[in-house]
């Protein structure tokens, strides 16, 4: 009976330990890089990657373009990359202000399983530790915590976790934890969760947090140093973040940001079957949109482009019937200040104009438009318009001309 018992408690510290596994972050110091360095060296002799990651999305940060695809509107789940929206929520609750406040840990989030900062109830720890403790070591009790201590509870902080993905435009986003462990109903799409980084990067300190190797955090006053699961960070070129994540049912998932020459990219990877597939296709991502694309200076060209239209089209402006004949004018904002395209395309810049109107003519009345496209594609329309309102001329204004004409007749 004894001998049961035993294989009993055995088999079901087997299964505890298998569900614990399906989230748990691996360390960054057992990589073997070397099959990273060969990912590199690939991507300088391909014309195009070979991605085998199921979902993908490579996304420009200046323009908001999508550089490369592959899925990435498809809604999946995306396991700790989630903890990129808990740490805009949990800032965006706080401030930077309360950062150093300090909160006691709850029984709910000491007992969260997967990758964990190793938080026990009543343990005292500050939102900045947890902070560092969410997107360092991926910690799920800090996830729980962070939600607990902001919201009151993991349901209302998903509440607002959706309440932003909402704001944001999100329209295949939904948030059930801050964790992202495997829930129904917990899901993204790669190009949103490229959006959402972005988003986040914006922040200054998640934007440092993540981009942070090693740090020392404090929990009951005693010091415990984390690393980084971004395998990525400090290995390759201009990599300065963001996340990693695994479940059974999202797969191996990376999230990384990259900052070259003042190219900045994220590329997201989800429901990749190893964590070596899902790193060496960032790689091969990455190197292939640095070796492929270049930023061009949109705004510069628009400029002068507009210059040249007023220098053609701005006298030629005619308001029949109006007290004025020509109107001040400007150009609106683009969309864009740099744009990427591929070295082997091109940027055509062209305008229209209208120069004859009738008065009254409304301030913001369009007079021509700047069209910016990349090959027979447009992705920007910038209009040129009217910064006055001209009135139609009155009867007295008619009786003044028509006298000046009769004293310069005489």
């Amino acid at each position: 009976m004894k001998k049961i018992i035993k294989i009993f408690l055995l088999i079901i510290l087997l299964l505890n330990f298998s569900v614990i596994s399906f989230a748990q972050e691996e360390d960054p110091d057992e990589w073997n890089y070397i099959w990273l360095d060969e990912a590199i060296q690939e991507s300088q002799t391909v014309a195009e990657p070979s991605i085998l990651s199921r979902y993908v999305a490579v996304y420009d940060r200046n323009s908001g373009a999508l550089l490369w695809g592959k899925n990435e509107n498809t809604p999946v789940p995306m396991a700790s990359t989630t903890k990129i929206m808990t740490a805009i929520v949990m800032m965006e609750q706080i401030g930077e202000e309360r950062l150093n406040e300090e909160v006691t840990v709850s029984k709910e989030a000491a007992g969260t399983i997967g990758s964990r900062l190793g938080l026990h109830t009543g343990d005292k720890i500050t939102y900045n530790d947890l902070l560092y403790g969410l997107m360092l070591c991926s910690g799920n009790d800090a996830a729980v915590e962070i939600a607990i201590s902001t919201a009151g509870s993991v349901e209302n902080f998903a509440e607002l976790m959706n309440k932003k993905a909402e704001e944001l435009g999100l329209e295949n986003t939904h948030f059930v934890t801050p964790h992202g462990l495997d829930r129904d109903g917990h899901y993204t799409t790669a190009l949103e969760l490229a959006k959402i980084t972005d988003y986040a990067l914006k922040n200054p300190k998640i934007a440092k947090v993540v981009s942070t190797k090693q740090y020392t955090v404090t929990i009951n006053g005693y010091p415990k140093t984390l690393s980084n699961t971004n395998e990525l960070l400090g290995y390759l070129e201009g990599v300065n973040g963001v996340k990693t994540g695994y479940t059974s049912k999202a797969g191996r998932c990376l999230v990384t940001s990259v900052s070259r020459n003042e190219f900045d990219i994220i590329t997201v990877v989800l429901g990749a079957d190893t964590r070596k597939i899902r790193t060496q296709d960032s790689i091969k991502l990455i190197e292939y949109v640095y070796k492929e694309y270049e930023q061009i200076d949109i705004e510069s060209l628009i400029q002068t482009e507009y210059e040249n239209w007023c220098r053609i089209n701005q006298r030629r402006i005619t308001v029949y019937k109006g007290v004025k004949k020509r109107p001040e004018i400007y150009i609106e904002e683009g969309k864009y200040t740099t744009y990427p395209i591929k070295k082997n395309e091109n940027i055509v810049i062209e305008s229209t104009a209208n120069t004859n109107f009738e008065a009254p003519l409304m301030a913001g009345t369009e007079v021509g438009k700047i069209i910016v496209k990349k090959g027979d594609t447009v992705i920007d329309e910038i209009s040129i318009k009217t910064k006055e309102t001209v009135e139609r001329k009155g009867i007295f204004i008619y009786f003044i001309e028509i006298m000046q004409l009769i004293k310069i007749a005489i």
